[in-house]
C-alpha cells in the first residue's frame, strides 16, 4: 500500500530548477518528520533533506547544502523538495519518506529510521 506520493520530477538543464512534491494518501503523517532520499543507478539510497512536523527543524546533506530547500504545508501535509542549481549528479530517483517518534535534537537521517515511503519520482539533469 502506496502511503505517500510524489509528484513533479522531470528533465532539467543543468544550473536549473526543479519543485518535488510529496503529499500522503490514505492517512496522515503530521506529527512525524518527513523526508527526502534519492538513489541514482548503481547506488544506494541516500539522505537528502527532513523536516520536522512544525517546519523548525530542517536537516540537509552536505552534497546539497545551499542548492535544495526543503519545507511543509502542516494545513495539506504536503512536504516539498526545491532544487536550484540542479548538477548532473542530482540525477536520480527522488523518495518522500516518513519517521515518527524523533527528538528535534536529533533528527532522522538514515534510511532505516523512516517506516514509511513513496514510489519515487525521476529526476534526469542533463549536461
Amino acid at each position: 500500500q502506496v502511503e505517500l506520493v510524489e509528484s513533479g520530477g522531470g528533465l532539467v538543464q543543468a544550473g536549473g530548477s526543479l519543485r518535488v512534491s510529496c503529499a500522503p494518501s490514505g492517512r496522515t503523517f503530521s506529527s512525524y518528520y518527513l523526508g527526502w532520499f534519492r538513489q541514482a543507478p548503481g547506488k544506494e539510497r541516500e539522505f537528502v533533506a527532513t523536516i520536522n512536523w512544525s517546519g523548525s527543524i530542517l536537516h540537509y546533506a552536505d552534497s546539497v547544502k545551499g542548492r535544495f530547500a526543503i519545507s511543509r504545508d502542516k494545513v495539506k501535509n504536503t512536504v516539498f523538495l526545491q532544487m536550484n542549481s540542479l548538477k548532473p549528479e542530482d540525477t536520480a530517483v527522488y523518495y518522500c519518506a516518513a519517521a515518527g517518534n524523533f527528538l528535534d535534537s536529533s533528527p532522522p537521517r538514515f534510511r532505516h529510521n523512516y517506516g514509511h515511503w513513496g514510489q519515487g519520482t525521476q529526476v534526469t539533469v542533463s549536461s
